[in-house]
């Protein structure tokens, strides 16, 4: 291999576009590592194999595609759908580029991922309104406990003054409902104690959540627990993630619970870890997922974009703090948390880098 031989695999081997390379009949000679992160394949491994058999699209695309080849003709796709070998959908952008070597005809693909760049925009969204929440709270927060600290004053002073005692039942109303208004904008506010951050097997927090949730329901709910036991330890506050998760997982029984059968009822635990995801502005080479999937009735259409709001709730009794605690939790460990709900199925991914990030994007 030449320098410049060498110095063009360097580039190849280190663009995050997904470069594909295949030969007349279609069969794979060459992918970068961000095309074999993207399909989640070796391409080593998969080397000489036929296209369908690194992902699948409609008949008709493999129609073009053998097309560019016969007619040497280029194209470009946008927000085409892929189906990896592993059953993921894709939503992606390719351009198909004939390449004339040695009288053979080449086919250069360029694919550019949608769904990570909506991701990132939602998720921007996301932080954004989280930040604007956080300012509004805090505002909200100030202007009630100052007259809450006058009102419970008062009451205590006036009860100090009534001449008989059953009088006072009407000022000990006043000072623990001032008390439980004070405990409310304190949890809104969620803690301002920093995480005590230690090296924690993620599965220890899980098991931790699914004891607890055993005995809350005394073993009403079938718990499902899918791991991987090849992730690493995370640098996390172990406290403060098993209350994020099981703030969630509570949500999820409440859900549950609203069915004509509990016992029908059924929450997984799903870990496994992932490459190259991007959190914020910030590319990590390793991160966990956390997944925590419900077959309730699903997270209603309006409130899904406003869910990790305080206050905001799907039940009449619910205080909507859960999960705005949980996101602020995970937000403190430089972590994510999105939401995907449909009737019976509801998925709340927590994702944790595993190491810093790389690089900006």
């Amino acid at each position: 291999m030449t320098i410049n031989d060498a110095l063009h695999r360097l580039l190849l081997d280190n663009l995050t576009t997904a470069v594909i390379l295949l030969n007349a009949d279609l069969r794979l000679e060459y992918m970068n590592p961000a095309a074999e992160m993207l399909l989640a394949v070796s391409g080593q491994r998969s080397h000489g194999q036929f296209i369908s058999e690194l992902f699948t699209e409609s008949p008709e695309a493999l129609a073009s595609l053998r097309q560019a080849v016969e007619q040497a003709h280029p194209f470009t796709k946008r927000e085409a759908m892929l189906t990896s070998l592993s059953g993921q959908a894709l939503t992606v952008d390719y351009a198909v580029t004939p390449i004339l070597n040695r009288g053979e005809t080449l086919l250069l693909l360029e694919v550019h991922p949608r769904d990570r760049l909506l991701r990132i925009t939602k998720e921007e969204a996301q932080l954004s309104k989280q930040e604007t929440t956080k300012l509004l709270v805090r505002g909200l927060a100030h202007e009630i406990k100052n007259p809450l600290g006058g009102i419970r004053g008062a009451a205590q002073l006036l009860s100090r003054e009534l001449p008989e005692e059953h009088l006072k039942d009407y000022t000990n109303v006043i000072i623990e409902e001032a008390d439980r208004l004070r405990n409310l904008v304190d949890r809104m506010l969620g803690s301002n104690k920093l995480p005590s951050l230690a090296m924690t097997n993620v599965h220890e927090v899980l098991e931790r959540v699914c004891s607890l949730v055993d005995a809350e329901s005394q073993g009403g709910i079938n718990l499902v627990r899918d791991y991987d036991p090849s992730i690493p330890d995370v640098f996390i506050d172990k406290e403060q993630m098993i209350q994020a998760v099981l703030n969630i997982v509570r949500n999820a029984m409440q859900a549950l619970s609203a069915q004509n059968d509990l016992r029908l009822g059924r929450i997984t635990l799903r870990t496994r870890t992932l490459r190259q995801f991007t959190i914020g502005h910030t590319r990590h080479r390793l991160v966990t997922k956390v997944e925590i999937i419900d077959n309730g009735p699903g997270i209603p259409a309006e409130l899904q974009e406003t869910i990790f709001y305080p206050m905001v709730s799907g039940r009449p009794d619910g205080t909507g703090l859960g999960l705005a605690i949980a996101q602020n939790i995970i937000s403190q460990h430089q972590g994510l948390i999105e939401c995907e709900s449909h009737p019976g199925h509801t998925v709340f991914s927590i994702f944790l880098p595993l190491e810093q990030g790389v690089s900006s994007t």
